[in-house]
């Protein structure tokens, strides 16, 4: 019988002992979640940011990859001073809230959105090529800032070719649920510079972007107090060859070149068989 006892005794140590032992190991192997790429656009009054590409990563070590990290991401790369200097964040009765952005304290008047919808928290996830749009209330009184978007967010093409646009801007009705609605009557910038273009009544407007490379394209109203939509457009020359291009010609040749192979190689090849 005390044999019986001493070894329960030794399995009841040995047991105390490795438990918290595997625990903690169990702990150590989590694997953190892959890092994604997603694009951070920060405005405050104009646009101070628009679609860095932002290498999410677990800053904060809550074993998710949200909007607080690639907000403070984003600061640390492009805001003179780092996140240190220009971005704030703290737990308050609301959850975990901004208490600075792009160098701004104004007691918590900021918006953020991940692909133009509205987000519940910093703390919601962000996936693989999401947009996340965060601003400055300018209006901390009424708070009457308009969150406008484009219906695209990246246009891509040749210089001078169309592009087909629609603004809109979020909005409650009467019950206080959010809705989208058109923005009329805006006036289309580009690079900050106002165009003559502007939307129709259903906030659509047809424009082209008369230089090549990258573009800001945004919006401005003398009617709504807009946060300035973001669309990055990038435009490079046709390379289509027109006619008298000497790369037609080029072809054009090389194309001659190979025909008269293909007629040298059949006759040869017959007058070699009347042999």
């Amino acid at each position: 019988m005390k044999k019986f006892f001493a070894t329960l005794l030794a399995a009841i140590m040995i047991f105390a002992a490795t438990e918290p032992a595997t625990a903690n190991a169990g702990m150590l192997i989590s694997p953190k979640p892959a890092d994604v790429v997603v694009y951070v656009s920060i405005v405050n009054g104009d646009i101070k940011l628009a679609q860095h590409a932002v290498t999410v990563k677990d800053i904060d070590n809550d074993g998710a990859l949200t909007i607080n990290d690639a907000l403070y991401l984003a600061h640390e790369a492009k805001f003179n001073g780092g996140a240190a200097a220009g971005y704030g964040s703290a737990q308050s009765q609301w959850g975990l809230s901004l208490t600075k952005l792009w160098g701004v304290e104004n007691g918590g008047s900021y918006g953020y959105y991940v692909n133009n919808a509205s987000a519940m928290g910093l703390t919601d996830p962000v996936k693989n090529g999401d947009y996340v749009n965060a601003f400055v209330y300018t209006d901390t009184v009424a708070f009457s800032d308009s969150y406008a978007f484009f219906n695209e967010n990246v246009v891509t093409g040749n210089t001078g070719k169309e592009i087909k646009l629609t603004l809109s801007a979020a909005g409650y009705d009467a019950n206080w649920n959010p809705v989208t609605l058109p923005v009329a009557n805006a006036t289309i910038t580009v690079d900050g510079v106002k165009t003559n273009y502007k939307t129709d009544a259903d906030g659509k407007v047809t424009i082209k972007v008369a230089s090549t490379g990258r573009h800001i394209v945004s919006a401005v109203s003398d009617s709504a107090n807009l946060v300035p939509p973001v669309l990055v457009v990038t435009s490079s020359k046709d390379a289509t060859p027109k006619t008298g291009d000497n790369s037609l010609r080029i072809v054009t040749l090389l194309s001659l070149i190979a025909v008269c192979g293909v007629v040298m190689s059949v006759y040869y090849g017959k007058k070699a068989n009347e042999r």
